[in-house]
């Protein structure tokens, strides 16, 4: 009797060790800004922990940022929206691979009156108005992927280095941008699901949408364990398999604010 006892007490001690560390499993997401002040994280992950009991410490920064701190090996898991800089990532070996997760797209927002007249479906036609009027513009220039979308754009309509006398470069996140662009009535181009999880617009409003060009593809991938051996790539791993089944994506999928979908599935064939 004492003896099946005691092999209850000790069974119950390990289920309870075992259950511990279960639920005290954890890893470290670099981000992105617009993944966590969309909300989306918020919705997202606790879905994720309760699926497998890990939890994910977001450190949300631009892009590029993001993609530095995985490069150290300060990050296990590297989720942004730069495909580039994705790719070169991979290709460099700090990543095994690259899977496509979800998408939005980006969109030029301004004041109501829109001065420089840029309101349509051009972003490389408005960015050009937008230089000739040297109407205000707020740049994140923090090397985000908004801000690599930015410059690409700017490239495309010849003004790389020709701007107009409003452009700025606050070297801050999406929101704070934002903030900027609705103090000051200047053009700001955003990731829509920030656009649409953010308040404080004044007079701003979107002005161009629906360019082929704005498109904005979001990557997952676990930060490569022969690069840093101390990365926890099997948790990683659970992640990544899980917001790219179908439960994740449904979850990507159902989170709304006042009934707009913020973001889209687009699991696919990692590269």
């Amino acid at each position: 009797m004492k003896s099946t006892r005691r092999a209850l007490v000790a069974a119950a001690f390990a289920f309870a060790a075992a259950g511990s560390a279960w639920a005290q499993a954890s890893i470290t997401m670099a981000s992105t800004t617009s993944t966590e002040q969309s909300g989306l994280f918020g919705h997202l992950l606790p879905e994720f922990a309760k699926a497998t009991g890990i939890t994910v410490k977001v450190v949300a920064v631009g892009t590029g940022q993001a993609i530095d701190m995985a490069r150290r090996g300060d990050a296990d898991v590297l989720f942004v929206h730069d495909r580039a800089a994705e790719e070169k990532f991979v290709a460099e070996g700090f990543a095994p691979r690259r899977y496509p997760v979800m998408y939005n797209d980006f969109v030029l927002v301004g004041p109501v009156a829109d001065p420089a007249k840029v309101k349509g479906s051009d972003i490389v036609g408005a960015l050009k108005k937008v230089s000739a009027a040297n109407a205000p513009f707020i740049s994140r220039g923090d090397k985000s992927g908004t801000h690599a979308a930015e410059l690409r754009y700017w490239t495309q309509a010849g003004l790389a280095n020709a701007k107009g006398g409003g452009y700025k470069e606050c070297g801050c996140g999406m929101g704070p941008a934002l903030n900027i662009g609705a103090s000051s009535g200047a053009y700001v181009l955003a990731d829509r699901g920030t656009w649409l999880s953010f308040r404080n617009r004044g007079d701003l409003q979107v002005l161009v949408e629906g360019d082929r060009r704005l498109f904005n593809q979001y990557g997952v991938m676990i930060v490569s364990p022969r690069k840093h051996p101390h990365v926890k790539a099997a948790e990683a791993q659970k992640f990544v398999d899980w917001v790219t089944s179908p439960a994740g994506q449904q979850a990507i999928a159902a989170y709304r604010i006042e009934g707009q979908q913020l973001f889209f599935p687009n699991a696919g064939t990692p590269n």
